[in-house]
């Protein structure tokens, strides 16, 4: 007997390593199915019509409504009118009587006039692309979603926007690995759509620290010339920016060629122009400006004269005439960020300067990333 009960403490630790087959789990299963439902407008009963084209995007309400306290208190919280109040008539008890005795009929009315919880809803969304908006409710139905960096800053905010911390915080953490050469100029173009959602204004920070760094990568970019001038300015503008002079003008050279490309009837020259401010010609080498930048036509006369009789004499040239708003803006010790030109709920908002800044913590999420 003692040897029995041995053996049997010996094989007790073998059984607790097994697996509980009595609970089975199909996750990966369930999101497949749960992403058809989505994409099966015959099955949803909500359709949404999104950004200025009205693509329509099928879901299912409760679905929404349970994943999102915003989406249920959109599509089952509708606020009722407010009706002023009047004090009811006098009644006799006679008419008391028959009003009692009709009100199970008039219920029966009243109840088949009351729309239906289940009829299908058609609802307009304004704040956010068509593709953004897609991952979100893909996000919602299935619990995953494939980050991209050409819609991160989208999602984030349209998770901040709808109340999914878990979706908001991963892509916080993904703005870590995704900003690179490749997807820099992707990120500053999407910031100009949403950029009066508070969650913008962190990863733009990010986005401009990261080209700092890059100065000359980024500048040397052809997706550099798809970015807009005011953002175009504000990179050229920023003192921390790691990039020679000379490297600058080309990037400003290659930008306003785009842009007259696209409208011929503007002058090079006039182009040009806007971004003359922020480049430092008397650090550009002598020879340089002879061959490459004076032949062109583009940078006045005056310029180009300073900046050689500086680098002959610095003492012969009033530095202010090098660079006049570079020097006004010297003092300031201030550094470029992002910020509202209006009101964060204003429609008509662009890419400014700011001396603060709002970090977001980045932190990891069981979200699948994308470089792409």
């Amino acid at each position: 007997m003692p040897e029995a009960a041995s053996s049997a403490m010996a094989e007790a630790p073998l059984l607790s390593d097994e697996p509980d087959l009595s609970t089975f789990e199909n996750k990966s299963g369930l999101a497949e199915d749960m992403k058809f439902l989505a994409s099966m407008p015959e099955l949803c009963d909500v359709t949404f019509l999104v950004g200025d084209t009205r693509e329509p995007v099928c879901a299912v309400k409760a679905v929404l409504a349970a994943r999102s306290r915003v989406f249920h208190k959109m599509l089952y919280q509708a606020p009722s009118p407010q009706r002023k109040k009047e004090p009811p008539p006098k009644e006799n008890k006679l008419r008391l009587f028959l009003k009692r005795s009709s009100e199970p009929l008039l219920n029966l009315q009243n109840a088949a006039q009351q729309p239906q919880s289940n009829q299908h809803h058609t609802l307009i969304i304004e704040e956010f692309e068509p593709d953004v908006f897609r991952q979100l409710i893909e996000y919602i139905h299935t619990g995953c979603v494939t980050l991209q960096p050409r819609t991160l800053l989208g999602v984030m905010n349209a998770a901040d926007y709808y109340g999914l911390d878990e979706l908001r915080r991963a892509c916080a953490g993904f703005v870590q690995c995704c900003i690179n050469v490749d997807t820099v100029c992707a990120l500053l173009a999407s910031a100009e759509r949403y950029i009066q959602y508070k969650c913008t204004k962190s990863l733009v920070q990010k986005v401009l620290e990261f080209v700092d760094e890059h100065g000359n990568e980024v500048l040397n970019l052809g997706s550099f010339t798809l970015l807009p001038q005011h953002v175009v300015r504000l990179i050229l503008a920023r003192d921390e920016l790691r990039a020679d002079e000379f490297t600058k003008f080309q990037a400003a050279l290659m930008w306003g060629k785009k842009y007259c490309d696209s409208n011929p009837n503007t002058p090079l020259k006039d182009v040009i122009g806007n971004f003359l401010e922020y480049i430092q010609f008397h650090k550009i080498p002598a020879n340089v400006l002879m061959r490459e930048v004076h032949p062109l036509g583009l940078v006045p006369y005056s310029i180009i004269m300073n900046a050689l009789a500086y680098q002959a004499d610095p003492t012969s040239v009033d530095p202010a005439k090098l660079s006049p708003n570079r020097v006004r803006r010297s003092g300031q010790g201030r550094s470029m960020s992002v910020q509202s030109s209006l009101d964060p709920y204003g429609s008509n908002t662009t890419l400014s300067s700011s001396g603060s800044s709002e970090m977001v913590s980045s932190e990891g999420g069981g979200i699948k990333h994308s470089s792409n």
